[in-house]
C-alpha cells in the first residue's frame, strides 16, 4: 500500500530543501537542471548522491559521462534556477548562453560562479527508483565561497537564505 502522488507533493512542500542546480558535460554539450533531492553520504570517502527524474534533459548524459557538478545555488541565481527547473521553456545548452558565470573543475562539468559550494562529481554508482535516477558521486574536487549564502525552496517558493546560514569555517 502507498500513499497517492498528490498526497505526497503536498507533504513534501513542508521540507525545505537547498536549491541546487545539477550540470554535467558530454560529447561537447553542457546539460543541467534544477533539484533538491541532494544530500550528503560519507564523508570518507566524500560522497554524495543526486536524485534525477529519468525525463530530465540531462539525466542520460549524467549516466553517459559519469560526471556531474551539484551547485548549491545562492539567492542571485534564482532566474537560472527557474530556467533550468524549465520554467522558461528554453532546454539544452542555450540555458547556459543566457547567463552565469561558468568555469570547469577536474571532470570537465560546468561550475557556476557566486555559488556558496560546488560539488564536482564522478558518478559511482546508480540506481533507479521509480521515476528517477539516484546518481552516488565521489566528490573530486570543491569550490567554496565563503561569502555568499544559500537558495531554499519550501511551500513551492525560492526563500533566500541569511548570513546566519553561512557556515563557521
Amino acid at each position: 500500500m502507498t500513499i497517492h502522488p498528490g498526497d505526497f507533493k503536498r507533504g513534501m512542500r513542508y521540507l525545505a530543501a537547498s536549491v541546487t542546480l545539477i550540470t554535467t558535460y558530454h560529447e561537447g554539450q553542457r546539460g543541467g537542471l534544477t533539484a533538491t533531492a541532494v544530500c550528503s553520504v560519507s564523508a570518507d570517502p566524500p560522497q554524495l548522491l543526486a536524485c534525477v527524474n529519468k525525463t530530465a534533459g540531462c539525466h542520460d548524459a549524467i549516466g553517459a559521462s559519469g560526471i556531474f557538478c551539484v551547485n548549491v545555488l545562492a539567492p542571485q541565481h534564482e532566474e537560472i534556477a527557474r530556467r533550468y527547473a524549465g520554467m522558461h521553456g528554453v532546454e539544452g545548452d542555450e540555458r547556459f548562453r543566457l547567463g552565469g558565470e561558468w568555469r570547469r573543475l577536474t571532470t570537465g562539468a560546468p561550475v557556476l560562479g557566486g555559488c556558496p559550494v560546488s560539488f564536482d562529481c564522478k558518478v559511482v554508482e546508480c540506481m533507479v527508483a521509480g521515476t528517477h535516477t539516484i546518481y552516488l558521486g565521489r566528490i573530486v574536487d570543491v569550490a567554496i565561497d565563503e561569502n555568499a549564502t544559500p537558495l531554499f525552496y519550501v511551500d513551492a517558493k525560492f526563500i533566500p537564505g541569511t548570513n546566519m546560514f553561512r557556515p563557521s569555517i
